[in-house]
């Protein structure tokens, strides 16, 4: 009797402590805390530091301390700055092997995931590589398989940026495709219309517009390629509607295109204007759209571009563009803030496209974060033309999070320590 009953105590006492191990496990409150980091989020006016709580892969607290014992696993970021997962809102990822093609289906766009989380970007919008006609491939073939989310603007042209030749075909401009392609069949993934390098005059940009409007989208407009150039004055007053895009807007090619700054270093007063109107101002960077003779007399007469981009392909990555980080911290050497180029490539970029779910750290969103050094020391940016520009600070991406997930990890701060012993 009396092994019997010591045997039902142990057994007792076996159940006791496998089901406080189980309700500790259960017990967590979280999966990850960021603790100590610098936290700036432009939405929610948030410049200090402060600890993130994930659970699930979405944001369940943010607040000025959060215990270590409520969380399955903690990342000490403390001298680092968080931000939201970084919106590049102007890239080219439709890549394929059509190898006498440009851009759609083509070898100068990317596969997003090998440059975008590098840099602290989980979002992305491909600006107008597919058009009505391919768009099917390119979510099947990329977008559907990539870690980054990838949403697009469709191009007015149905078979997208194929080559500069099928860009000038009027009769493959069809707005009411266009838009049905975002309002019925792909709501979720289209966000915007995309004209670009037109030849002639204004056809292309009406018939983005007619479809805008059809969808209740955003347009944006790559106004270049003209000779003699199109008025972009006429372009933002008469064109374009609040709310529609101008991108390259430090470009300098003055034979194709008109520039925002005179050659006075004056920034014409209708740009200001066009501003104030709703004209959305996007930088798309690129290989060949971003000048310093253009962006530092509007940065010192207080023109500011609306949405930093970079117009990733590849002629860009490799060239003066780099990524996303190397373009935000070509902006503080040009006097912006940190918290003015966090904000141009998050909530900013989030409000132009119409998703509100992005850019934030909002309690409930999707927990997409990028953690930076602010490194300080002796750099040198270029622009297109290979002119250079001296900075003192320079953004290094430490860690990037996509939906809760460690997806980039520059020096293991989410690792385990390695012990050989």
């Amino acid at each position: 009797m009396d092994i019997r009953t010591n045997l039902n105590r142990l057994r007792f006492s076996v159940l006791i402590v496998l089901l406080t191990l189980g309700l500790g496990l259960h017990a967590q409150e979280y999966d990850l805390v960021l603790k100590g980091g610098h936290l700036i989020d432009t939405k929610n006016n948030i410049n200090t530091p402060m600890d993130i709580g994930i659970k699930d892969g979405k944001i369940k607290t943010v607040s000025k301390s959060i215990s270590v014992k409520k969380t399955e696993k903690s990342i000490d970021i403390s001298g680092y700055f968080v931000t939201p997962g970084l919106i590049d809102m102007h890239v080219h990822v439709f890549m394929g092997n059509e190898l006498d093609d440009y851009i759609a289906n083509a070898q100068t766009s990317v596969m997003p995931d090998g440059f975008t989380f590098r840099s602290g970007v989980t979002t992305v919008v491909d600006a107008g590589s597919s058009g009505w006609r391919n768009f099917p491939l390119f979510k099947e073939q990329t977008i559907d398989k990539a870690k980054t989310r990838v949403l697009a603007m469709l191009n007015i042209v149905g078979h997208g940026m194929k080559s500069r030749f099928d860009e000038q075909n009027l009769s493959d401009m069809n707005p009411e495709m266009t838009a049905y392609s975002i309002t019925k069949l792909y709501p979720e993934v289209l966000v915007g219309i995309k004209a670009a390098h037109y030849w002639g005059g204004f056809d292309q940009v009406d018939l983005a517009v007619e479809a805008g409007k059809r969808a209740n989208v955003p347009v944006m407009v790559d106004f270049g390629e003209h000779d003699p150039p199109n008025s972009i004055e006429s372009l933002f007053m008469e064109h374009l509607r609040p709310g529609d895009i101008f991108t390259h807007t430090y470009s300098y090619g003055p034979t194709q295109r008109e520039t925002i700054v005179d050659e006075n270093d004056k920034v014409k007063p209708f740009v200001f204007k066009a501003q104030e109107r709703g004209i959305v101002f996007d930088v798309g960077h690129g290989g060949g759209a971003f000048s310093w003779r253009q962006a530092v007399p509007a940065s010192e007469q207080g023109f500011k571009a609306n949405v930093i981009s970079t117009d990733l392909h590849t002629q860009s990555m490799n060239a003066g563009m780099k990524d996303l980080s190397n373009v935000l911290s070509k902006f503080m050497a040009m006097g912006f803030s940190l918290e003015d180029v966090i904000a141009r490539a998050t909530w900013g970029p989030a409000k132009v496209i119409g998703r509100t779910d992005l850019g934030h750290l909002d309690v409930g969103a999707e927990a997409d974060i990028a953690v930076f050094s602010l490194r300080e020391g002796d750099f040198g940016f270029l622009d297109v033309r290979r002119n250079t520009l001296k900075g003192k600070k320079k953004l290094e991406t430490q860690l990037t999070l996509r939906a809760g997930k460690v997806v980039w990890d520059l020096n293991g701060l989410a690792g385990t320590e390695f012990n050989n012993k």
